[in-house]
């Protein structure tokens, strides 16, 4: 069953908070969207938040176009779900650290001094927080 909201539901909260791998489309003007992987996090205030860096392709195109959606599915082996967002973009300044080292945390085996390397090594870049405020949010359980 597939239902459409303005509003990310408990259940959607629930579902986003593992870790699964949202792909991301950003509006291209001319070009047609495209895709990428994506670690994200869903905040209790309904937003949708993500990290990267300053000169990636995805912030000269939000900069230019604020329109973006990310969809997250249930990984394969589990009965067929997922939740699409789509919304405003804004650029933030802060928290995007923090939120790398949550996102870190969720997403890989810290016990594992490799990813401790990598996850220093981002610490170190410039980095910037984009928030999707959702405008509509679809999803789908079966």
């Amino acid at each position: 069953m597939s239902t459409d909201t303005r509003l990310l539901t408990a259940e959607d909260l629930e579902f986003l908070g593992r870790p699964l791998h949202g792909f991301l489309s950003v509006a291209g003007g001319t070009q047609p969207p495209q895709p990428r992987p994506v670690w994200f996090e869903a905040t209790a205030e309904g937003t949708v938040q993500f990290f990267t860096e300053p000169e990636s392709l995805k912030v000269r195109r939000l900069r230019r176009d604020p329109r973006a959606s990310i969809v997250v599915a249930a990984p394969v082996g589990e009965r067929e779900r997922w939740v699409s967002v789509v919304g405003r973009a804004t650029i933030e300044s802060g928290g995007a650290h923090e939120l790398c080292s949550r996102l870190a945390a969720r997403y890989w085996d810290l016990g594992e001094q490799a990813r401790v390397d990598d996850l220093a090594m981002m610490q170190d870049a410039d980095l910037l927080r984009v928030v999707i405020h959702p405008e509509s949010v679809r999803r789908f359980a079966f």
